[in-house]
Formats: structure tokens, C-alpha cells, sequence
């Protein structure tokens, strides 16, 4: 009898980043933009664009009742 190991890593192990930038198809990309509130709220937005997105973060941040802003690219 022969045993036979399977040999490579497990699927999902070690995922990086995205390959976003590498997809033909995409006329454009989708950014989230997350606001965490001192009272534990929390609210999100999606942008189109980078630039509306990071300044509606930017926007946010000033204010005293929100405890961080954060901009993670969905797709």
C-alpha cells in the first residue's frame, strides 16, 4: 500500500492583497468609507471615487463625536 500526502497549502490560507488593479472588466472601483462614532455607532458610505472618498473621511474625522474614519477598497 502506497500513502499518498497531498501537497500545497490549504485553500484561503495566506491571502494577500487583492488583485483589484489586475481585473480588465472593472470600468471602476468601489470604496468604503467606515465612521465610527464615541457612542458606538457605526456608519459607512461607498464611493466611486478615491478623492470624494478620502475627503468625506477627511470631513468626518473633524468632527468631536467621531472616533476614526477609515477608507477600505470593496471591489
Amino acid at each position: 500500500m502506497v500513502n499518498v500526502t497531498k501537497s500545497g497549502t490549504k485553500k484561503g490560507a495566506g491571502r494577500g492583497k487583492s488583485t483589484f488593479a489586475k481585473d480588465r472588466r472593472r470600468k471602476h472601483h468601489h470604496y468604503l468609507v467606515s465612521v465610527y462614532y464615541a457612542d458606538g455607532e457605526k456608519f459607512g458610505r461607498v464611493y466611486t471615487d478615491k478623492e470624494k472618498a478620502s475627503r468625506f473621511a477627511e470631513r468626518q474625522r473633524r468632527s468631536p463625536v467621531v472616533k476614526s474614519a477609515r477608507i477600505t477598497q470593496v471591489s
